[in-house]
């Protein structure tokens, strides 16, 4: 599923916390936001597209997930995090090449032929993999062994990057063919940006094969590289995305300004995204993987990157000025994203509370981010009570609505947009210091409950204020608009 994903080291973050984010670009899928408790986590999984049956094991926890609000397809659990504190994001669809995937072919399913045959059950993919692994690790670093043991024994059908965080550390897998892995620990001081393609520029095969402090991989990934000729690179160097990612011309149109834009964001001072002498364009094949910010990074800065449509450069779709380059790149922020979230493990409150998540729906150019404690036993009908007809009553379908009219009309209703995401985002952080003093002096901790039903409350009042202006100002803009005084 084409996606964006933007990681945060601890060291990164203004406050100490570890940050997974990602926007779930589908094709409008309707998603909300639920607590799966124990009792509900199945048995026995059933993979939907490639018809793959898993047994799995008796202890799961509970996780929070963003599922498909019609099943037909499968799960699609997208995002969440765990009672024990670990968040988890899957998947972003990333880029392979031909020498790879006819050295390791993708997992894909057979249906049956001729009156005897027997259909072969696919491997495993975004549908599955949060239900699969969130429920049954403690530790990001647990959330990559335990999703590599699946791997490397179902398979897999398609090509994705996996993200895992808990308070000490963030992990970023990739998938190599049908059944091959490499994962990495993000440094510390580090932002990972991540737009749609195959995205490590550099790995520690030594650590990998020793010690596996900060890389691991597939135990046979030197002979699967040596075996098929894979190793393009130059005087020693290890490069993994000149091995198995891409360089095609759609990425340049694609995914690489993505990643130009977030890091021309991050780190402005340090190196040159623009002009005749840029280290990085918008097109650059060398973009770096990670860097390390030039000021702390807080959820806000998060939102705004997942929001971008290159406002401020030439190729925002949105300017009234005629650059030639209006829209020629793909933006972070488009029509089709399902939800977005912002796994966020926070250092210094008790473990009860060491979770946010940052849930929004729809596009992220025109919704608010809205923090929710996920220890909780259920999460309020605004959020997790979502049909599949339009309806102002929860936050998917309101958030869509907003978008759809704020975007005909973006130069008059942007600075209300923005005016509404400021409000969400203020209030949203009132409550969250309101109930962490709460439930840090009480002791109570089943207060999460009673705060995310006020965060929500909190959402919709402002949704539908907004909603309301939105509304007024598209219909002044009606085409069929004329008044007496026209004549």
């Amino acid at each position: 599923m084409p996606c964006t994903t933007l990681l945060v080291g601890k060291n990164a973050s203004n406050d100490g916390s570890t940050m997974i984010a990602r926007t779930d670009d589908g094709h409008f899928d309707v998603k909300k936001l639920i607590v799966v408790n124990p009792k509900k986590q199945p048995k026995k999984y059933k993979c939907v597209l490639s018809h793959l049956q898993i047994e799995l094991p008796d202890n799961p926890m509970r996780y929070t997930a963003c599922p498909s609000v019609d099943p037909k397809d499968g799960i699609w659990a997208a995002t969440g995090i765990n009672e024990a504190n670990v968040g988890m994001t899957a998947t972003e669809t990333i880029t392979s090449n031909a020498r790879v995937l006819s050295a390791d072919p993708l997992v894909k399913y057979q249906e049956a032929k001729g009156r005897r045959g027997k259909a072969v059950p696919g491997g495993i993919g975004e549908e599955d993999i949060v239900v699969l692994v969130l429920p049954y690790i403690r530790s990001a670093r647990e959330g990559v062994l335990r999703l590599a043991s699946l791997l490397e024994k179902y398979g897999t059908y398609e090509s994705n990057g996996i993200a895992f965080n808990d308070e000490k550390e963030i992990w970023w897998m990739e998938t190599i063919g049908g059944h091959h892995w490499m994962a990495r620990r993000v440094p510390d001081d580090r932002c990972v940006l991540m737009p749609n393609q195959f995205g490590m520029d550099g790995f520690d095969l030594e650590d990998a094969f020793g010690d596996g402090k900060e890389n691991l991989c597939s135990k046979d990934l030197k002979e699967f590289i040596a075996k098929n000729c894979l190793d393009l690179n130059q005087n020693g160097r290890f490069n993994p995305r000149d091995i198995f990612g891409s360089r095609r011309d759609m990425d340049h149109i694609y995914n690489t300004p993505r990643a130009w834009f977030m890091g021309r964001y991050l780190a402005p001072d340090s190196h040159t995204w623009e002009g005749e002498h840029a280290e990085f364009t918008p097109e650059s094949d060398h973009l770096p993987w990670s860097l390390v910010p030039d000021r702390k990074v807080t959820v806000e800065d998060v939102k705004y990157l997942l929001s971008s449509h290159y406002q401020g450069t030439a190729y925002n779709p949105y300017s009234n000025r005629d650059t030639g380059k209006r829209g020629m790149y793909r933006s972070i922020g488009i029509n089709r994203t399902g939800v977005t979230s912002v796994c966020q493990i926070r250092t210094g409150v008790p473990e009860e509370i060491k979770g946010i998540e940052w849930i929004c729906f729809g596009s992220t150019t025109f919704d608010a981010l809205l923090p929710i404690y996920p220890n909780t036993e259920k999460i309020p009908n605004y959020l997790s009570n979502v049909t599949l007809d339009v309806s102002t009553e929860n936050f998917y379908w309101s958030s869509r609505l907003l978008g759809a009219l704020a975007d005909h009309n973006y130069a008059t209703s942007i600075q209300n947009i923005e005016r509404y995401q400021d409000a969400v985002a203020i209030r949203g952080r009132q409550i969250l210091r309101e109930y962490d003093e709460k439930m840090m002096q009480s002791g109570d901790f089943t207060l999460t409950k009673e705060a995310n039903e006020k965060l929500c409350a909190m959402a919709q009042e402002e949704t539908t204020k907004i909603l309301n202006k939105v509304l007024l100002d598209a219909s002044t803009h009606m085409k069929n608009g004329f008044h007496l005084a026209d004549n």
